[in-house]
């Protein structure tokens, strides 16, 4: 019988009582047996099974029914899923004394899914469970996603409306969509089947978390950046953090669409991008940063090669000639660590047009810095502050951080002369993201970095549903300081019409 363990109907599952199971159906493949084939899933483990000293006695779950008195809906919402999570768990334990995973491995996805909803339909008509057909198809998707997926949270990553799923501990799971952060009906059996989802989410990248490694950060293979904190640094659980990136990469005419710039501020961040300016992209937590990196990088000639540096692969460049890399945290030893400061100084030998660093968090600014000083024109970067001054002075700090004893001033000279162009992304508090600054550095003026703003983000106040009511204007600079390199890309002229059309609509406001 394929697909499971042993000759004897459900092998060494052995269920007693309730009426004589009937003859088992064979579980062939619709392929012929010979022919090999080839499982989709992540070559993780599968969820581990629930530990038990013998075999439970079949039991019959009876249907809800309607309670005689309104009870509170979390209440209700709890009475449902510990009855469930109870069913749930004895199927699971049946499936995995049943299913033959070696062979199940051999199967493609959805060959694989047929599989198991086979097996699972049979242990549930032997262990006389009864069932709606409705929580019969749940039961059976949670299952399926619990041995080759992600488990519960396979539902949440499907819908692309979600920006961030938190899970603080098996019991409670909150996500983030339109800005606001809600409370989601999603929770996982324990513990243990939270960390396990963990687990088989950060294998798949090369890395791991246990007690001895608490802390790691990692991917999906979307892209989507992810974050577990697990006992006994997280005291009630493992903590999952997912920054969920969608389906469909926003462009920057989706980020017109949506409010975040005008259609001549687009223009003038596309021709940014196609001058080779060197850009720092400058926000809070959850400003939109890497979104915006990834809408700049489309207007990268084609024929650039690029270098980008990531503490997790996030970016996804359209162009053809792109080399991605990765740290490494350090193994259990202690050793191995590959920093971010050894990857940008390790591409400035891999003969590189542009680099690209996902965030910069520490000494590595100095290295980006003078890689943009050094002919690599066009690089760019993301940092966490909150001003475009800010962000100057963040630079600094960074460098300082890195032991280096220059004089400031030598230190302010360097910024000035790398970073070109500083992009302010923020999070508003009724959850909507704009980008509130374009600025250019336009050099130093006795120990100050001077810069300009071309385009500013004004709020003027919010609408009855609370929604922040603002304008981005144009602060009238019609030559900006990088007006010879949008010459010489014969750009000029495209330039001038943006900075035109916006100071025009100012005017007309």
């Amino acid at each position: 019988m394929f697909g499971k363990k042993g000759n004897d109907g459900f092998g060494k599952s052995g269920f007693s009582g309730g009426s004589a199971p009937p003859a088992p159906k064979p579980y062939a493949p619709a392929s012929p047996a010979s022919e090999p084939q080839v499982m989709v899933a992540a070559p993780a483990p599968a969820p581990e099974p629930v530990t038990r000293a013998s075999e439970p006695a079949p039991q019959r779950v009876a249907a809800a029914a309607p309670p005689l008195a309104p009870e509170p809906p979390a209440r209700r919402r709890t009475t449902r899923n510990s009855e469930y999570y109870d069913t749930k768990s004895q199927v699971f334990s049946a499936l995995i004394d049943t299913i033959d995973l070696s062979q199940l491995a051999k199967l493609d996805n959805e060959s694989a899914r047929e599989e198991i909803r086979d097996i699972v339909n049979d242990i549930i008509t032997i262990k006389n469970f009864a069932m709606s057909i409705s929580e019969q198809e749940e039961l059976l998707e949670d299952i399926c996603n619990d041995v080759l997926g992600f488990g519960p949270l396979e539902p949440l990553l499907a819908r692309d409306d979600i920006a961030d799923i938190m899970v603080n501990g098996a019991g409670q799971t909150f996500i983030e969509v339109d800005g606001k952060v809600q409370e989601s009906d999603i929770r996982f059996r324990d513990n243990g089947q939270l960390l396990s989802v963990c687990q088989r989410i950060v294998s798949q990248v090369g890395r791991r978390v246990d007690e001895s490694s608490p802390i790691c950060d990692a991917r999906l293979p979307d892209g989507s950046r992810v974050n577990v904190i697990a006992p006994p640094l997280a005291i009630d659980g493992p903590a999952l953090t997912i920054r969920k990136f969608k389906k469909d990469k926003l462009t920057l005419d989706q980020l017109v669409r949506f409010g975040s710039i005008t259609p001549e501020g687009a223009q003038v961040l596309q021709i940014i991008g196609r001058v080779r300016c060197n850009i720092v992209v400058s926000g809070g937590t959850g400003s939109g940063k890497t979104t915006l990196l990834n809408c700049l990088t489309r207007y990268i000639d084609t024929h650039e090669r690029i270098i980008t540096c990531e503490d997790s692969a996030e970016l996804q460049l359209q162009q053809p000639h792109v080399v991605r890399l990765e740290t490494r945290p350090p193994n259990i030893e202690g050793e191995g660590e590959i920093t971010m400061r050894d990857l940008v100084k390790n591409c400035l030998r891999m003969r590189p047009e542009r680099i690209i660093v996902g965030e910069v968090r520490g000494p590595e600014v100095f290295d980006l810095l003078q890689a943009m000083n050094t002919g690599h024109d066009g690089s760019m970067g993301t940092i966490h502050a909150n001003t475009p001054r800010e962000c100057l002075n963040r630079i600094e700090s960074m460098i300082a951080m890195g032991g280096f004893t220059l004089p400031a001033k030598t230190v302010r000279e360097i910024v000035a002369g790398s970073v070109d162009v500083i992009i302010q992304a923020a999070r508003l508090r009724d959850g909507s993201r704009r980008i509130t600054h374009i600025t250019e550095v336009v050099g130093m003026e006795g120990d100050v970095i001077v810069t300009q703003d071309l385009v500013r983000y004004d709020i003027e106040g919010e609408d009855a549903n609370g929604r922040i009511i603002g304008k981005h204007r144009s602060t009238g600079i019609g030559r900006p300081n990088f007006w010879d390199r949008a010459r010489y890309y014969g750009e000029e002229n495209r330039l001038a019409a943006a900075l035109d059309a916006m100071e025009d609509k100012a005017g007309a406001a």
